[in-house]
């Protein structure tokens, strides 16, 4: 089964007892955090996961990841991914938003149902930002890099400001293009956002053991 058809994982890494059950994270995004031209086993969930756990967290992770997908795309799978009932949730779209033209307005739109979606579901969003270049000018790239922060703080969420922080264009943590990362490349994500996911956790009350 391709790694990108996430639905029966989900359901299977969640699906267990609820008596002192590990906490259930969802990362929901793009091809930035599904694995895309790395191994399975150095996709950004299951290192997040690796470093969690070392720290001592009790957490299982399911990578809904999908490479390809816009704001839009990811509203037509939310309600499976809802569903599963996540108690924390890494949403981390956008990027093929600004690579493929997208209103602003339609980002935004879809980002705001998406957050409310998974807020009704009964989980915690850390939103994942992204900048955007100067290639659609000035007034566009003012617009979507405050899009993010104004949603966290629109909706009380904690924010990881650029996802690609610190990794971007570095030819030694990114695959060809400069955009996804290597497997050294989400080492790094995982060393720069793993104090924010595990002080959500401990906000949660899922602190370590």
């Amino acid at each position: 089964m391709p790694k990108f058809r996430i639905l029966g994982l989900i359901l299977s890494l969640f699906g267990g007892p609820a008596l002192a059950a590990p906490t259930k994270i969802l990362v929901f995004g793009d091809s930035l955090v599904s694995g895309y031209g790395v191994r399975d086993s150095e996709a950004f969930p299951i290192v997040l996961s690796q470093r969690l756990q070392a720290d001592g967290y009790d957490v299982v992770i399911a990578n809904a990841g999908v490479p390809g997908n816009t704001t839009a795309m990811g509203l037509a799978r939310v309600e499976e991914a809802a569903a599963s009932k996540p108690d924390l949730v890494i949403l981390e779209l956008g990027t093929n938003d600004l690579l493929n033209n997208v209103a602003l307005r339609t980002t935004r739109t879809n980002l705001v149902r998406l957050i409310r979606r998974f807020q009704t579901a009964g989980a915690r969003i850390i939103l994942a930002g992204m900048i955007a270049d100067d290639r659609r000018g000035a007034t566009y790239k003012q617009g979507f890099d405050a899009l993010y922060p104004a949603l966290a703080t629109k909706y009380a969420l904690p924010l990881y400001p650029y996802f690609l922080e610190g990794v971007a264009n570095d030819p030694a943590l990114t695959q060809e293009g400069g955009l996804h990362p290597n497997a050294a490349g989400v080492r790094a994500i995982v060393t720069r956002i793993a104090p924010l996911v595990e002080r959500t956790l401990d906000e949660m009350g899922a602190k370590p053991q």
